[in-house]
């Protein structure tokens, strides 16, 4: 009988421990306010990683995650170095050839970032033609600029770099995602910046993972639904946007 009970132990330790895991996460940590470091504590914070831990707590796992620059999210992605990606990342056709993703957790869309003194010279993507645009490399911002005829655009490590780009005179429109504009005009705007008041290309962010992971894609998604049908999900939100 002490044999029967043993076994079972080790069977029902082996049972938990399967389900139990350190989930690597990879950021970009310039991305306020879904990602950043938080200047007093020196902690990475932000709505992504709040909501990636609250995925992670309610499957019962642990996460462990990664500054590094958002140009090499998807390829330590790919060659194993981190499980998933939760860096504001846009779910588009060409990064789905390379990663897969779980479904959207946000919806975003992308806004033009100009000099208040510019603002009625610049409505649209039409009327920057010919201009220097700021981006952050490897973001669909920067994709958008390539796509303004006879643009220079100029791509920086972090968009912070972008929007001192802009207030210095060194391009005429910074383009990123709304939320990000938005939250860095509340925090740090000092009245010189402003948006054009449209939102473009309405887009949505998924976690990466590695082409073919199936199973932590499922996981992950179960999360996500977890956090939304018990509140988490809406507390995170509003603690970062506001109510929605």
């Amino acid at each position: 009988m002490k044999k029967i009970l043993l076994s079972l132990a080790v069977a029902a330790a082996m049972v938990t421990g399967a389900h139990a895991a350190t989930i690597n996460v990879g950021t970009e940590a310039t991305f306020a306010p879904f990602e950043f470091m938080d200047e007093q504590t020196k902690e990475l914070t932000g709505f992504d990683m709040e909501i990636i831990e609250a995925v992670a707590k309610e499957m019962g796992d642990d996460v462990r995650i990664q500054n590094m620059g958002f140009d090499a999210l998807i390829p330590s992605l790919q060659t194993g170095i981190i499980d998933v990606t939760v860096a504001a990342m846009t779910i588009t056709p060409e990064r789905q050839k390379r990663v897969d993703f779980t479904n959207p957790y946000y919806q975003s869309g992308l806004v033009i970032m100009v000099r208040k003194d510019d603002l009625r010279k610049y409505k649209d993507f039409n009327s920057l033609e010919g201009t220097r645009l700021c981006a952050q490399i490897g973001t669909t911002g920067a994709m958008m600029a390539k796509r303004v005829k006879n643009a220079k655009v100029t791509e920086f490590n972090s968009i912070t770099e972008a929007f001192m780009e802009l207030k210095a005179k060194g391009c005429e429109a910074v383009i990123n995602d709304k939320p990000v504009v938005d939250y860095y005009l509340a925090r740090r705007g000092d009245g010189t910046v402003t948006t054009v008041p449209q939102v473009f290309d309405a887009e949505h962010y998924g976690m990466a993972v590695k082409q073919g992971n199936k199973a932590l894609v499922e996981k992950l998604n179960e999360g996500l639904k977890r956090i939304r049908d018990n509140g988490v999900y809406d507390k995170i939100y509003a603690k970062w946007f506001g109510a929605h």
